[in-house]
């Protein structure tokens, strides 16, 4: 759902002012949009979640995963709200916001990001990759847990996928999962995660 119509135009300033604890709500070109997060939605996003803490720790790498967390693409008035964002804390001096609000700016301080796809799938699929890939984030999960994707995106089976997006040259390069196919992550290159992993979660 889009507030739009009701609250008109929304700054990046007026956002963060007004929105930033309101976790269901991020904004792009100054629309309010509902995020509309299920259940299932929250079950899938709370498995990577933990995979990739597991990751995390076991590597021993100074990196993490906020509780909330807004990512501001290089256009004016959006702001992201990623499922999943795991940042690099060395990084996060450069950052002009964070010390006072929970904001990245800067593509560099983030490591990956995870989108989990629900009913705003346009987002995900092309907005998103376009402004994180700009950003220069280096690693960009689409997890589509019940193939909403458009055919363009998921092909005319619409059948559940992972789409991982790792840049390279400045370009994001995508490959596709499913069923039991093992995660290749260029970030996490030892995890035991395959695609069925991810789409399991997402059922009660």
């Amino acid at each position: 759902m889009t507030w739009a119509a009701i609250t008109g135009s929304i700054s990046f300033e007026e956002f963060v002012a007004s929105y930033l604890d309101y976790v269901h709500y991020e904004l792009i070109d100054g629309e309010l949009i509902d995020l509309e997060p299920t259940g299932l939605h929250e079950q899938v996003a709370g498995l990577i979640n933990r995979k990739l803490n597991v990751a995390i720790d076991q590597l021993d790498l100074p990196w993490f995963i906020p509780m909330k967390c807004l990512i501001k693409p290089l256009g004016l008035n959006s702001a992201f709200r990623p499922d999943v964002v795991i940042l690099d804390q060395n990084a996060l001096s450069n950052e002009p916001l964070w010390s006072t609000e929970p904001v990245i700016t800067l593509g560099n301080s983030v490591k990956l990001v995870v989108e989990v796809v629900s009913t705003n799938w346009q987002n995900d699929y092309a907005r998103k990759v376009e402004d994180y890939e700009a950003l220069g984030i280096g690693e960009y999960w689409i997890a589509d847990y019940l193939g909403l994707g458009g055919k363009r995106y998921i092909g005319s089976s619409k059948q559940p996928v992972i789409t991982i997006y790792q840049l390279v040259n400045g370009v994001y390069q995508g490959n596709q999962f499913r069923g039991t196919e093992q995660i290749i992550s260029a970030t996490f290159p030892n995890l035991n995660l395959t695609a069925q992993q991810i789409f399991a979660a997402g059922r009660i």
